[in-house]
């Protein structure tokens, strides 16, 4: 499914991923290299702030309120916009929790205006703490299941992997590499780009 009907010429990009692959830490790093914003992770500051047990209905209402920051850094975005987080997440952690998702979530991927996915890779250490629940060999599944989600969508991605710079340069030259063949070919789909550097 080919992604051609962009708003405003911004390039949108999403940051993507298991937990604990280093998704914020490149977000940041994108925005201040293009001199851009990026959309925060809601669903983090949420939880932390919680003095209970999420439940389902917490996870509908991160799910709407990233859905509304999106909308909001949109409308001031210019050139770029970075998302450290976005709704394939929410709709893995729906179906790991409580096995379902709202319906709504699908068709809101479906008709998504993201032009690339960065997937990061499992390849960074596991740093445990309160929010995080999937390391070890779930970590590993989850990646699958990101990476199959991104495919079934038929986003254009590329897979991030290296530490500390590494990684930040084989993001920027996704990007890059992204960039050029949009410009060169508007009707560009998936298939075209999609997998690792």
């Amino acid at each position: 499914m080919g992604k051609n009907n962009r708003s405003k010429n911004i390039l949108k990009v999403a940051i993507t991923g298991p937990e604990s692959t280093g998704k914020t830490e490149l977000a940041k790093f994108l925005a201040h290299h293009y001199g851009c914003n990026y959309i925060p992770e809601y669903a983090r500051t949420y939880v932390e702030n919680l003095r209970r047990k999420y439940n389902y209905l917490d996870v509908v209402h991160i799910a709407h309120k990233q859905v509304e920051l999106e909308k909001e850094f949109t409308n001031r975005a210019k050139e770029y916009l970075f998302y450290d987080t976005e709704l394939i997440i929410t709709k893995i952690w729906f179906e790991q929790v409580y096995g379902t998702c709202p319906e709504w979530i699908d068709k809101s991927l479906r008709e998504s205006k993201i032009d690339l996915y960065l997937l990061c890779a499992t390849d960074l250490p596991w740093v445990p703490d309160p929010v995080r629940e999937n390391g070890g060999e779930m970590r590993k599944k989850l990646y699958g299941r990101y990476e199959a989600n991104i495919r079934n969508y038929g986003f254009p991605f590329r897979v991030i992997r290296g530490k500390d710079r590494e990684r930040w340069d084989c993001a920027l030259t996704a990007i890059k590499e992204f960039k050029a063949l949009k410009s060169q070919n508007s009707q560009y789909s998936s298939m075209d780009f999609s997998g690792r550097l």
